[in-house]
């Protein structure tokens, strides 16, 4: 793979003309089951219906400086963009790459700040949760919404994935996408989420109350299955998972541990809700659990081959980010040019 940065334009980056999407996940760990499910496996399945970038939310991990150790970003960077691979995403029809490496998300989320009210930045639940748990706040924190926004209207995407939980990052990007227009002209589209039916939000295997999270997963044994799991690690996980001292395997009356697990394999599985009822009841939780089991590895297998071969070969990765880097920002360009001209900087 050569990195051609000269050829790429913005009007040639894609080859048909298909609503574009915009999405990414911070490298703030090993990616989980429920990133899996969540986000990435959403992406795999509508690729081919939209013209799709992915990004590596590289600066979003700086928000939190404390946590950020400068080798472990690194690498996790790159493992998540081989991970994005692996898990099925195409490099030749999506653009892959580090958001880092396109200096006018940065640019451009200075500008999209200076639109945006503060009471509209308070308002986060995202801020409010982390800001609670941080020893110390950062503006980077506070004012994440505006990057964020800059990601996304950059590339004047259309749709963005997102779990039902993060539908308040959709609102307030075109919010400030508005504001921008209404103040400086005609610029940006409103984007939209892209909301999964089952499984937009996958909760920890230790405490169904709490979304699955990779922070915690690094201290917290049992909480996420990770991509790259072994199966005797997985095993441990589904197995010790919280569920309840009964039997209820309908989705609608399982406590929250149970239906988690029954959502998790209902969209593994692919199997409908009544099936899955009918298949585990009267069966107990073991059932289910060592079921559910073989659908996580099954899932799993595959995907860590894949993996294994991306990362053999550190020529590839550098190639693939190399390349994503540079149709990214021949777009991007091209919204920062158009955004100087409009606000006259």
């Amino acid at each position: 793979m050569t990195v051609l940065e000269n050829t790429y334009t913005a009007d040639n980056i894609f080859k048909t003309d298909k609503k574009r999407v915009l999405s990414g996940i911070q490298p703030t760990g090993i990616l989980h089951i429920g990133n899996y499910i969540g986000a990435i496996s959403v992406w795999v399945q509508k690729q081919h219906e939209f013209n799709n970038l992915f990004m590596i939310a590289n600066l979003h991990a700086l928000t939190i400086p404390e946590a950020v150790k400068a080798d472990v970003l690194r690498h996790n960077s790159r493992m998540v963009a081989a991970l994005y691979v692996a898990c099925g995403i195409d490099p030749d029809s999506a653009v892959i790459f580090l958001q880092s490496d396109v200096p006018g998300h940065a640019y451009l989320s200075w500008i999209l700040g200076c639109c945006t009210p503060m009471g509209w930045l308070e308002r986060m639940t995202q801020f409010k949760t982390k800001s609670e748990q941080a020893e110390s706040v950062s503006s980077g924190l506070f004012t994440y919404p505006a990057l964020q926004a800059a990601d996304i209207l950059i590339y004047k995407a259309n749709f963005v994935p997102v779990g039902e939980d993060q539908s308040q990052h959709v609102e307030i990007t075109r919010d400030i996408a508005q504001r921008f227009n209404h103040l400086f002209g005609e610029c940006f589209p409103l984007p939209q989420g892209l909301y999964r039916e089952a499984g937009a939000r996958v909760m920890g295997l230790d405490d169904p109350t709490a979304k699955m999270s990779k922070s915690v997963a690094e201290t917290r044994k049992g909480h996420a299955i990770s991509l790259l799991d072994e199966p005797s690690v997985i095993k441990k996980a589904i197995m010790s998972a919280v569920t309840d001292p009964g039997s209820e395997v309908r989705f609608e009356h399982a406590s929250p541990g149970v239906k988690n697990l029954l959502v998790l394999y209902e969209v593994l599985s692919g199997e409908s809700r009544p099936a899955i009822e009918e298949k585990f009841a009267g069966k107990g939780y073991g059932f289910l659990k060592r079921e559910l089991l073989d659908q996580v590895v099954r899932t799993l297998e595959p995907i860590q081959k894949r993996y294994r071969e991306i990362t053999e070969d550190e020529r590839y990765l550098d190639d693939l980010l190399a390349n994503g880097a540079a149709k990214a920002r021949a777009i991007a360009d091209q919204t920062v040019a158009e955004v100087r001209r409009l606000t006259g900087v």
